[in-house]
């Protein structure tokens, strides 16, 4: 009898739960959020389609494609033979570094000064950022006390640009936070250069403008010659890979040897023209409607370390209100948009009960149910699996197109560097997506620098 009615009682307090949360449950909110196999073939055929169009000679079947596939005109990777001391710039985020780099047969060294990029200069004008651009390098210039040397220098600036020539490229729009005025339509290159003409101080010759993309790209294959495809994911995500002349449509330059370019895809903004509606949460669109860029870069919204923590705590919230978490506390921090960080992602995915202690108390949870815990780690696990899971259908579509069984991924990023379980999540996608084929990602050590100078040291190369 006894049994009865605690069994009753138990199903009365599932039925009053489930009535006053509308029949929301943890486990079915997180099923919005996975991603089946055909899911990710589905999102497989519409990238691909995209890849296509964005090659395409004519421009009204490019304009189909979210996707711009970038030509970089960067037609060489680097044999292991390159050599000599290159200057290399990276603009791609919050920080802008400057480097100095020697490169010998089989050893490369580095020396960098990091310069912060504040808020003020990333939505300033073109002449207050390339000015303060220019000053960094003369004064590290001065510090390495190479100012007596006009040495070859690989630009790296990670942001949609139409390639003119390797040396000369229009800024096709700003993304990761930036809106810096007069910079749009605009040749990078002749920005930094008139930014140094002003400064009067010292002269450079810029060899290569590249992306952090091709850069990581660069930088893998100066020690693996498999690297044919190059990967960020970091603040944003994107992808280029090393493409034959003849699948080149669009391309307009001499058709010889070798017969091949590197295209920067552009990714990001994959679904931009609505091909990734079907699979875009009510998390997505709200993260997507309260960011700088409305409607743009939709696929990176869905994966980079910009917005994963922002997503995961939308989800957080919307548990909190029905009372699927945390005892329905939504705590002012948690409340706050962007305030819960990707790092808090990472931190937790890593399963360590001191870095999630720690989370939870800077979220303004001191007092800690195993319960609560459980769930914050399910949902967290969720959504960088579908993060991970996404990138590799991308992956994967470009490993289908250019025809490779056996080719190794260059991987760079925050994301994936310090994510605990973003490269096993992707190894198993990739290995579900295409069976029998020999798939390696390869961490790339500072490919937006090294690769740089890569490309430079290439095209010095080249013009010897």
């Amino acid at each position: 009898m006894l049994g009865s009615v605690v069994h009753f009682g138990v199903q009365f307090i599932q039925r009053l739960r489930t009535y006053f949360t509308n029949g929301v449950t943890v486990e079915g909110q997180l099923a919005k959020l996975t991603l089946s196999k055909d899911d990710l073939i589905k999102q497989m055929k519409l990238i691909t389609e995209d890849m296509n169009n964005g090659l395409a000679a004519d421009e009204e079947t490019r304009l189909k494609s979210s996707i711009a596939m970038l030509v970089t005109y960067v037609r060489n990777t680097p044999s292991g033979k390159e050599s000599g001391d290159f200057l290399a710039l990276d603009l791609g985020g919050t920080n802008f570094r400057v480097l100095l780099i020697s490169i010998e047969q089989n050893h490369i060294t580095m020396d960098s000064k990091v310069m912060p990029m504040s808020k003020d200069l990333m939505t300033s004008d073109a002449v207050t950022l390339f000015d303060y651009i220019a000053e960094c390098i003369c004064n590290f210039v001065k510090e390495k006390n190479v100012q007596d040397k006009v040495l070859p220098l690989g630009f790296t600036f990670s942001f949609p640009v139409k390639m003119l020539s390797l040396t000369s490229g229009v800024l096709v729009k700003w993304t990761k936070g930036f809106t810096a005025s007069g910079v749009e339509n605009k040749d990078v290159v002749v920005l930094l250069k008139e930014a140094l003409l002003r400064k009067k101080e010292y002269m450079i010759e810029i060899v290569g403008l590249v992306n952090d993309t091709t850069g990581t790209l660069m930088s893998c294959a100066w020690e693996d010659q498999e690297v044919t495809i190059g990967l960020i994911l970091g603040t944003g995500t994107n992808a280029c890979y090393m493409e034959r002349l003849e699948n080149v449509a669009k391309w307009t330059g001499k058709i010889d040897e070798p017969k091949q370019v590197i295209i920067n895809t552009e990714w990001g903004a994959f679904g931009d023209n609505g091909s990734l509606d079907w699979i875009r949460t009510e998390y997505d669109r709200e993260v997507d409607a309260n960011s700088l860029n409305p409607g743009n870069q939709i696929f990176e919204k869905m994966i980079s370390g910009m917005y994963l923590g922002e997503i995961v705590r939308l989800v957080c919230v919307h548990l909190i209100s029905k009372g699927l978490l945390f005892g329905g506390l939504c705590t002012e921090k948690i409340a706050k948009r962007e305030n819960f960080l990707t790092k808090y992602v990472s931190d937790i995915e890593s399963g360590q009960p001191e870095r999630i202690n720690k989370v939870l108390q800077e979220l303004g949870y001191d007092e800690q149910k195993a319960e609560d815990v459980d769930r914050l780690k399910q949902i967290c696990h969720v959504m960088s699996e579908r993060a991970a899971r996404l990138a590799s259908a991308g992956l994967a579509a470009i490993v289908k197109k250019i025809g490779r069984s056996c080719c190794t991924i260059a991987v760079d990023g925050s994301l994936f560097k310090k994510h605990p379980k973003f490269k096993t999540y992707m190894e198993s996608t990739l290995s579900e997506l295409l069976p029998g084929n020999t798939i390696k990602l390869m961490l790339s050590e500072d490919g937006s620098g090294k690769g740089a100078a890569l490309v430079a040291a290439v095209a010095s190369q080249q013009q010897t």
